[in-house]
C-alpha cells in the first residue's frame, strides 16, 4: 500500500498545493449544480456546545466543520488540499511550516481573517483540546504579516497537516472569543461566529442545530445549499423512520447494521461506507493488565483465540463490519497485515489457559466485562457474545452494565475493571489517535481514552516516539508496523471489529460527504437535486 500522508517529500520540500485541487469531489459545471434548498441531517450525537477547538468527538465535529473553516481540508485520500491556506511549505529540516492565507477571506461578521486569528486559534487548540499530543511538538506560532503563518516545531511533526484540517483545529475570530472568559465555558461556544460555509442561527441542545448559508464564504459560489438542519433523534430507529418518511435526507454515522440493511432495500436511498477513513473507528476488548490473571500475556492471548471475529462480523453485524486485527483500520495508510492475528482456535485457547494455571486441573478464572451503555449492537451484544465464547474456553464471565456513559467512563478511567468493550478512533494519524492508548507516559488515572490498560513496553514506546517524528513516509510506516507487531503480540487489547459506520442519503442528495472525514468535513459542495 502506498503511504499518502500529507507529509510526503513533495509536500515537505515544495509544499505548494494547486488551488485547482481544492475540491473534495470532481468539479461540477454550473449547469449541473442546483443551488438552494434545505438539507436535513439525522443525528444521534448531541453536542454540549459547538466549539471544536476545545472539544473532541463527532458530536461537535459535524456542526463545527460547517461553522468553522480550517487551514487545510482533505478529499477522499490522505493528500492535503488548500482551504483557508492557499499554499504551505516546510523547511529543509522539517521543523518549520509556513502557510500563506488566501486573500479576502472573512468571518461571518465580515471581519477579515488574519494570521493573528490563526496564531491565536492554534494556541487555543494547543492549550485546551483533549488531543494534547497533536500539537505537543509545536514550539512557537508566528504571524510575520497578515497573510503569513509560521509554525515552528521542536521536532518534525509528520501529522501536522492532518492536524490542521477538519474539525481538529478550527480558526476562531480572536476579536470575538478573546474576551477574558474561559474559552471552555464561554457562552459564545453555543452560537459561535466562524468562517465556514454555514453560520449557526439556532442551537437547541438535544433537538436541532440550524445552519444558514454564509453568503460571504471565501470560496465563490459556495455553499450550494441554503440551509442545513441537524436534527437530533433519540435512537437509530427514530432516525431511520425520519429517512423513510422523507423528513431527513442524510443520515451519517449510522452503525446499526440491521437498519442499514433495511434502508438498502428501500430503493429510494443510497448507502455507502465511504467517509470514515479519517475517523478509523475500532471496536475492541481492553484488558486491565494490572489484574493478577490478566497480567499474564498467555491469559490475554487465550481470550483472544476464544473470540471468533468472523462470527461477530457476519452474524452479529449482518456482514457489514470488518474484523479488526491491529491498532489502525484497513483504510489507514499505516495498515499492515504482519501482526499477530489471534484467529479463532478454541483448543489453543484452552491450552494457553492451562499453561497459565487455569481451566481443567487448574484454578477457575472469573472475570467481568464492562461495556459502553446505549450502543447495543456494537457494545452490549458483542460483550454478551464474548461472555458465551469464553464460557466454552472455561472462563466464567459476568457482565456489568453502566446506567450511563459517565459511569462507564469513571469506572474505566479509574482502572476499576477487568475487561471492557470500547470504541476508539484512529483520528487519521497514529500520533493523534493511536499512540495515546499504548505509551507508558499516557497511563493517566481519571482520563478516559488514554492508556487505561496500564500497558507499558519500552520497545513500543521507542518505536511510537520515533515514528511520531520521522519525516520519511516509508520509514515511518516501517516503524509503526514494528510497533503494531509488538502490540498485538502483547495483546493489551483484542481488536474485534471495525465499527461499520455508513452514510445513508436520499436520491436528491448530490456530492454526499465521503471525504476521509465524511460529515466531519465541510459540506459546501453538497447540493440537492430538485
Amino acid at each position: 500500500m502506498t503511504l499518502t500522508t500529507g507529509f510526503t517529500r513533495r509536500a515537505l520540500l515544495a509544499g505548494v498545493a494547486a488551488l485547482a485541487a481544492l475540491s473534495a469531489a470532481p468539479p461540477l459545471s454550473a449547469q449541473e449544480v442546483q443551488t438552494g434548498g434545505t438539507l436535513v441531517v439525522a443525528s444521534l450525537q448531541k453536542p454540549r456546545h459547538l466549539n471544536a477547538a476545545v472539544q473532541s468527538g463527532i458530536a461537535t465535529a459535524v456542526p463545527a466543520a460547517q461553522i468553522f473553516a480550517t487551514l487545510l481540508r482533505y478529499g477522499e485520500t490522505f493528500e492535503p488540499q488548500p482551504y483557508l491556506a492557499e499554499s504551505w511549505q516546510f523547511s529543509e529540516d522539517s521543523k518549520t511550516l509556513t502557510l500563506k492565507l488566501r486573500e479576502g477571506a472573512t468571518f461571518h461578521d465580515g471581519k477579515p481573517i488574519t494570521s493573528d486569528d490563526v496564531v491565536w486559534s492554534l494556541g487555543v487548540v494547543k492549550d485546551n483540546h483533549p488531543f494534547s499530543s497533536m500539537m505537543e511538538p509545536v514550539e512557537s506560532l508566528e504571524a510575520p504579516d497578515p497573510r503569513t503563518v509560521v509554525i515552528r516545531m521542536k521536532e518534525p511533526h509528520p501529522a501536522i497537516l492532518l492536524v490542521l484540517s477538519s474539525a481538529l483545529t478550527p480558526i476562531l475570530p480572536k476579536h470575538v472569543f478573546d474576551d477574558g472568559q474561559d474559552i471552555k465555558s464561554n457562552p459564545k461556544n453555543n452560537l459561535p461566529v466562524g468562517s465556514g460555509p454555514f453560520k449557526v442561527t439556532q442551537f437547541e441542545p438535544g433537538q436541532h442545530i440550524i445552519l444558514e448559508r454564509h453568503d460571504g464564504f471565501f470560496l465563490e459560489g459556495r455553499p450550494y445549499l441554503d440551509r442545513i438542519v441537524i436534527r437530533q433523534y433519540q435512537d437509530a430507529n427514530s432516525g431511520v423512520l425520519a429517512m423513510e418518511s422523507g423528513e431527513a435526507q442524510l443520515f451519517p454515522l449510522l452503525d446499526a447494521t440491521r437498519l442499514i440493511r433495511r434502508l438498502e432495500k428501500a430503493g429510494n436511498m443510497a448507502v455507502t461506507d465511504k467517509g470514515y477513513a479519517g475517523i478509523g473507528p475500532i471496536n475492541w476488548l481492553a484488558f486491565n493488565t494490572k489484574n493478577p490473571a490478566l497480567s499474564d500475556v498467555r491469559v490475554r492471548q487465550a481470550i483472544a483465540h476464544a473470540v471468533d471475529r468472523n462470527f461477530v462480523a457476519k452474524a452479529l453485524h449482518s456482514g457489514l463490519s470488518k474484523p479488526a486485527i491491529e491498532p489502525v483500520v484497513q483504510e489507514s495508510p499505516f495498515f499492515t497485515e504482519d501482526v499477530e492475528r489471534y484467529d479463532f482456535d478454541l483448543d489453543k485457547s484452552k491450552a494457553l489457559l492451562a499453561e497459565a494455571g487455569y481451566g481443567e486441573g487448574g484454578n477457575k478464572l472469573q472475570l467481568r466485562i464492562d461495556y459502553i451503555p446505549d450502543i447495543d449492537e456494537q457494545q452490549r451484544a458483542v460483550a454478551e457474545y464474548v461472555k458465551a465464547a469464553l464460557a466454552k474456553a472455561g472462563v466464567e464471565v459476568t457482565l456489568r452494565s453502566s446506567p450511563d456513559f459517565p459511569t462507564w467512563s469513571q469506572r474505566v478511567s479509574s482502572h476499576d475493571f477487568d475487561m471492557t468493550m470500547d470504541q476508539v478512533f484512529n483520528w487519521g494519524d497514529p500520533v493523534i489517535g493511536v499512540n495515546r492508548t499504548y505509551l507508558c507516559s499516557n497511563i493517566r488515572e481519571g482520563v478516559i481514552w488514554s492508556n487505561t490498560q496500564s500497558y507499558c513496553n519500552e520497545k513500543v514506546d521507542k518505536l511510537l516516539n520515533e515514528a511520531g517524528v520521522e519525516p520519511d513516509p516509508a520509514r515511518r510506516k516501517e516503524l509503526y508496523a514494528a510497533a503494531f507487531k509488538q502490540i498485538t503480540a502483547d495483546v493489551p487489547v483484542h481488536f474485534i471489529n471495525e465499527v461499520p459506520y455508513h452514510t445513508v442519503y436520499s436520491q436528491a442528495v448530490q456530492n454526499p460527504p465521503v471525504s476521509i472525514w465524511g460529515a466531519m468535513g465541510p459540506m459546501d459542495e453538497v447540493w440537492l437535486k430538485q
